[in-house]
């Protein structure tokens, strides 16, 4: 027994400093490195802002919140490794903020083998809402609501040849169901619908295409980096196109990665203006932000800091000697959790969170504008 354990063995030192060394582990696995990595690291920045916070106050319950954060590089299948490492050697309570469609189908068998809940995954995968995952719980809206939103805002303004360009992935698809329910409301049919290899894309034949259908605006659903190139590609073609994107993509890493493109893209958002200190959550964000030096927050902060307020409530109510199980049935009890001016809600048959889209255009200043 060594001398650390020896001093444990005492109740009264134990509940004096045992209690305030104890962690809670949290696992996240998401691409840290590669095509979305600007976004990933700026969502968990957010996240880090609120579970900062509550360590400094002394954590839950007397215990500090530790994130174990592993790099998949955007990889399905590395995603699904590291899962497998968080969830069977590091013994994490839950899952946390992971990134993408593709990769979180993947890790959710994992999830179910092992009782592990996994809150926050950052897409709008409708596959995730319908039918309920057991242990996914959804915070921000679904792609096909920012899709179909977009398309709708299109319209509205007159405009009619819409062009859709979308990942060969679950994810695009998602995309593209949502889309095309805008379009159908809308009475519209797009003048190009085509998909491109997530792994491999060329955007050089699309763009022409677009250019040759006169396309007034164009709906890409893809990764950062995707939209990057397939902007080039299609201001190279002479397209004057109006680029629309999704809230993937509402980093502004992602602005900088734009360049002399950004200006004028349409980028959908599923939280309220990151300006719009009316929001009691924003303002918080806001606070906490400029307390570390940090000089604004941006829409993907605040997906980050949304989903760490609902990871931290469900710990809190999950007491004093947190486990999957107690977890999850937190969660599953959450009514009308006040995240800061939006309410969430769970139960058994119910993990989708919140329905929350807006839309916002990049600036001359190369900020998102409502």
């Amino acid at each position: 027994m060594n001398q650390w354990t020896k001093l444990c063995a005492s109740v009264a030192f134990a509940t004096l400093v045992c209690t305030s060394h104890a962690q809670i582990l949290i696992g996240q696995t998401a691409g840290y490195s590669g095509q979305v990595a600007a976004s990933v690291k700026e969502t968990a920045d957010g996240a880090m802002l609120y579970l900062d916070a509550v360590n400094a106050k002394g954590g839950v319950n007397g215990q500090k919140i530790e994130l174990v954060s592993l790099d998949d590089k955007f990889d399905p299948k590395l995603a699904a490794e590291n899962a497998r490492k968080l969830i069977e050697e590091n013994n994490v309570l839950a899952l946390f903020l992971n990134r993408g469609t593709p990769h979180t189908e993947a890790i959710i068998p994992l999830l179910d083998k092992h009782g592990v809940p996994l809150v926050g995954p950052s897409t709008g995968a409708m596959v995730l809402h319908q039918p309920v995952r057991k242990h996914v719980f959804n915070v921000r809206a679904t792609y096909q609501r920012e899709a179909e939103k977009a398309m709708t805002h299109l319209a509205s303004m007159g405009i009619t040849r819409i062009g859709v360009v979308y990942a060969d992935d679950s994810f695009g698809a998602d995309g593209l169901a949502g889309a095309q329910k805008g379009l159908v409301a809308a009475k519209l049919t797009p003048v190009l619908q085509e998909k491109f290899d997530r792994a491999k894309p060329d955007f050089a034949p699309i763009a022409a295409k677009l250019s040759k259908a006169d396309a007034q605006a164009v709906l890409i659903i893809a990764s950062s980096s995707s939209v990057v190139d397939a902007c080039n590609a299609i201001r190279g073609a002479g397209s004057a196109a109006q680029i629309v994107t999704l809230s993937n993509n509402a980093s502004t890493g992602f602005i900088k990665s734009l360049g002399a493109n950004a200006r004028g893209v349409i980028v959908t958002q599923v939280f309220p203006n990151e300006r719009a200190i009316t929001y009691a959550m924003v303002k918080e964000a806001q606070e906490l932000a400029k307390a570390k030096g940090r000089a604004e927050v941006s829409p993907a902060m605040l997906e980050g800091f949304a989903a760490a307020k609902v990871l931290v409530e469900g710990l809190k109510r999950a007491g004093p000697k947190p486990s999957r199980e107690k977890i999850q049935a937190a969660l599953e009890g959450l009514r009308k959790f006040d995240l800061g001016g939006l309410e969430v809600s769970y139960s058994p048959e119910d993990h989708t969170g919140l329905d929350f889209a807006d839309l916002s255009i990049i600036g001359t200043d190369g900020k998102f504008r409502r």
